[in-house]
């Protein structure tokens, strides 16, 4: 019978991981997604070593998983880098989900604008200072970048449930673009971090047509949208109202 604690998902950790290993022990998921900013400070695998030991772990990037060669290589040059969700849809405990990772820049595609600046990484490396370049592709930071090419794909396929580390419309910094690409994957969730707080997005879900749910700084949330572990930061934005986590 599935429960709503097969799959835990993580706001973002900067670097702090000391929690999860506690939660994993207690709530016993098959799985868990990591929702990027991740920053680990040595190879995941190594961690996250007494985690893998009881379940499974899958992740996206943030805009700051890029920050430096360290985090970048710690995450896409660990062992788990093919549990990278981003730009695909994976079967995890039954679900399919979709994740999209990194964040939307106006120097590579702004969605709310007509178009956009480049369509692919490769567009924007031909087109770039070679001075820029790194590891013979594009710089560091431009690798947490959202190109169209990658969520154009991602939107051609089905899937339960999106990742994504931007939020959709229904946060007050997100995209509508993230509801689009939801709606066209058929998924009934929207799981995303970067905001490090927590949100009540209830009156929204009739509009958008599915359920979203923010996981705050250091959070887990999961697959019924309960928050199960408060984020450090829940509630420290006055100008945001964030649900309250049980």
């Amino acid at each position: 019978m599935a429960t709503a604690n097969e799959i835990l998902f993580f706001g973002d950790t900067h670097g702090g991981f000391e929690h999860c290993l506690a939660i994993v022990e207690q709530y016993r998921p098959q799985a868990i997604v990591f929702l990027g900013d991740l920053e680990a400070q040595q190879p995941l695998h190594i961690e996250l070593e007494q985690v893998l030991k009881l379940t499974q772990v899958w992740w996206i990037h943030g805009n700051h998983d890029t920050d430096s060669e360290l985090v970048y290589d710690n995450l896409f040059a660990s062992e788990l880098a093919d549990r990278n969700l981003s730009g695909r849809v994976v079967e995890v405990a039954g679900r399919r989900i979709a994740g999209l990772g990194g964040v939307f820049r106006g120097k590579i595609w702004l969605p709310h604008h007509e178009c956009w600046n480049y369509f692919s990484t490769q567009e924007f490396f031909e087109c770039s200072n070679p001075r820029s370049h790194w590891r013979e592709g594009i710089s560091l930071k431009q690798r947490s970048s959202i190109f169209p090419e990658e969520y154009m794909q991602l939107r051609t396929q089905k899937s339960d449930i999106l990742v994504s580390h931007e939020a959709p419309s229904c946060n007050k910094y997100g995209f509508a673009a993230i509801d689009r690409l939801a709606r066209q994957l058929g998924a009934q969730a929207v799981f995303h971090g970067h905001h490090h707080d927590v949100y009540d997005y209830r009156e929204h879900f009739e509009r958008m047509r599915f359920a979203a749910y923010a996981v705050g700084y250091r959070g887990v949330t999961n697959l019924e949208g309960v928050c199960i572990r408060s984020g450090d930061m829940d509630g420290q934005y006055g100008d945001r109202v964030a649900a309250k986590c049980s």
